[in-house]
């Protein structure tokens, strides 16, 4: 793989609802994507609601050699000292396994770096999705004692809290 970006993110907008709605196909793909912020299905109201909270930064996954839209993803700042990385998704499932999701994670977080300035970067995982933590901690997230447990017809899912400490972080 080159060094070169394949990816890039841009503002997430109004005209691309229709588009991540069209991903989520069930209740337990919107919660693996969302958490519990949406209620299934996803429809363009929720997202118009979601687009007014002025801490929400979400962005769309476009590849650069098509301008083709991949996935969607958000730094939600929550402190001064904190953003979370929250709602990523390679929503095409033709693009998942190359990575993308991995330079899309990576591109989101020298995003906060540069205009966020947080000293921590947080994420919470479903356990299960043992690709993304692996992912993450390629990135250099470590994980903590932090869970929570939900259930969803009658499943119990652990998601998990990760951090990456960015005082001494250089852009990656």
């Amino acid at each position: 793989m080159s060094n070169e970006q394949r990816i890039r993110l841009e503002c997430f907008s109004e005209t691309d609802f229709n588009l991540l709605i069209s991903w989520v196909k069930d209740e337990k793909e919107l919660i693996q994507f969302a958490g519990q912020i949406f209620q299934f299905p996803l429809t363009a109201e929720q997202l118009k609601e979601y687009l007014k909270d002025k801490n929400r930064h979400p962005f769309k996954i476009v590849l650069n050699n098509s301008n083709t839209v991949i996935g969607h993803c958000e730094a939600y700042q929550t402190s001064n000292n904190t953003v979370k990385l929250c709602r990523i998704i390679i929503g095409d499932k033709g693009y998942r396994g190359q990575g993308l999701g991995y330079e899309a994670t990576k591109t989101l977080i020298n995003w906060c770096i540069k205009n966020l300035r947080p000293k921590t970067i947080e994420l919470n995982v479903y356990d299960f999705n043992t690709i993304a933590i692996k992912c993450y901690e390629n990135l250099g997230f470590q994980r903590t004692n932090d869970s929570k447990t939900i259930t969803l017809n009658g499943e119990n899912w652990t998601s998990v809290r990760m951090y990456l400490d960015v005082k001494n972080q250089r852009l990656l």
